[in-house]
C-alpha cells in the first residue's frame, strides 16, 4: 500500500494531476460557453428563419400519455431526436473552436521553434538542439573533406 501512495505522490508532484484538473475545469467552462452560444445565439435565428422551429422540443412519440381526470396514468414515451440534433450542433461548434485554437497554438509554436526568427524568443532546448544540429553538420563537412583527401 505504501508503494501505491508513493507512486501517486510522484504522479501528483510531477504536475500531471494538476494539468488534468486544469484541463477538466477549462473544458467544463468551455462546454458551458458553447452550450450558451448554441442555445442563445445560434438557435434563435435558426428558429426565426424556420418559423419558430425549435430542435430541442422535437420528438417522435411512441406512446401518448394516458390521462384520467387530468391525472397522468401512463407517461408519454418518446424519442427526443431534437435534443440529439442540438448536441450534434454543440459538438461541431466545439470541434471547430478546438481546431482553431490548436491551429493558433501550432502556428505560435512553429514561430517559437524557428531559430532563424529573431522576433520571437526561441526556447532554450530548441536553441540547443539547433546548435547541436549545426555543429553536427559542420563536423560532417569536415569529415567529408578529410575523406576526399
Amino acid at each position: 500500500m505504501g508503494k501505491f501512495f508513493k507512486e501517486f505522490k510522484e504522479f501528483a508532484i510531477k504536475g500531471n494531476m494538476i494539468d488534468i484538473a486544469v484541463g477538466v475545469i477549462i473544458g467544463a467552462a468551455f462546454n458551458k460557453v458553447i452550450d450558451t452560444l448554441v442555445k442563445k445565439i445560434i438557435m434563435p435565428p435558426i428558429s426565426l428563419l424556420t418559423d419558430d422551429f425549435n430542435f430541442e422540443n422535437k420528438k417522435f412519440v411512441l406512446r401518448e400519455a394516458v390521462l384520467e381526470n387530468e391525472k397522468v396514468i401512463k407517461e408519454e414515451v418518446f424519442i427526443g431526436y431534437g435534443e440529439l440534433i442540438t448536441v450534434f450542433i454543440n459538438f461541431f461548434i466545439i470541434a471547430w473552436c478546438v481546431f482553431l485554437i490548436v491551429k493558433l497554438f501550432n502556428r505560435l509554436r512553429n514561430k517559437a521553434e524557428d531559430t532563424q526568427n529573431k522576433k520571437v524568443t526561441t526556447p532554450k532546448d530548441i536553441e540547443l538542439l539547433a546548435d547541436l544540429k549545426e555543429i553536427m553538420q559542420e563536423q560532417n563537412e569536415l569529415l567529408k573533406k578529410q575523406s576526399q583527401q
